[in-house]
């Protein structure tokens, strides 16, 4: 898609794939796994030292209020400097929080990016953007990276509900 491994390193997992459509995609394939999992396994880690399903859905709820704000700084200022945050600080909490209120933040936190992706033209995804620890990038880098994230996720997600 344009990106290299460096800048996004979930490029692999999203090949040929349009990273709109996957992101488009992905709150439905939360949903279905959420289901399947189910309340009495959401909780438990898949091994020692992995994030259960709730801790993931948690995480991927935080992540897309980054990537919001991030998305919306990029467009707003020239040449925007991402801040990168630490994943395991934020997760903290995720023990004393709701895996479905985290699929339906990550859902509706996501529909309202897929509406502002779903209307950036070419030269608003050609933004240079700048992430301190993968260097200069664009907002389609940014976009492409949220589909290979969600990727990455949806497999943990599909292998803890054991398909």
């Amino acid at each position: 898609m344009g990106s290299q491994t460096s800048l996004n390193p979930y490029a692999p997992l999203l090949g040929t794939r349009d990273p709109a459509d996957v992101i488009a995609a992905t709150p439905a394939l939360i949903q279905k796994w959420l289901d399947e999992i189910g309340p009495a396994r959401i909780t438990a880690p898949p091994a020692p030292g992995k994030w259960s399903g709730r801790e993931i859905l948690c995480h991927l709820a935080d992540t897309e209020i980054a990537f919001a704000f991030r998305l919306r700084q990029a467009l707003a200022s020239e040449h925007h400097v991402v801040q990168p945050f630490d994943q395991d600080a934020w997760a903290k909490p995720y023990g004393s929080f709701d895996a479905g209120a985290a699929a339906a933040a990550f859902g509706a936190i996501r529909g309202w990016n897929v509406t502002l992706i779903r209307s950036m033209s070419a030269a608003d995804r050609a933004r240079p953007v700048t992430h301190p620890e993968r260097g200069s990038m664009t907002i389609q880098t940014i976009i492409e990276t949220m589909a290979g994230h969600d990727l990455n996720h949806l497999r943990q997600l599909e292998a803890i509900a054991g398909k």
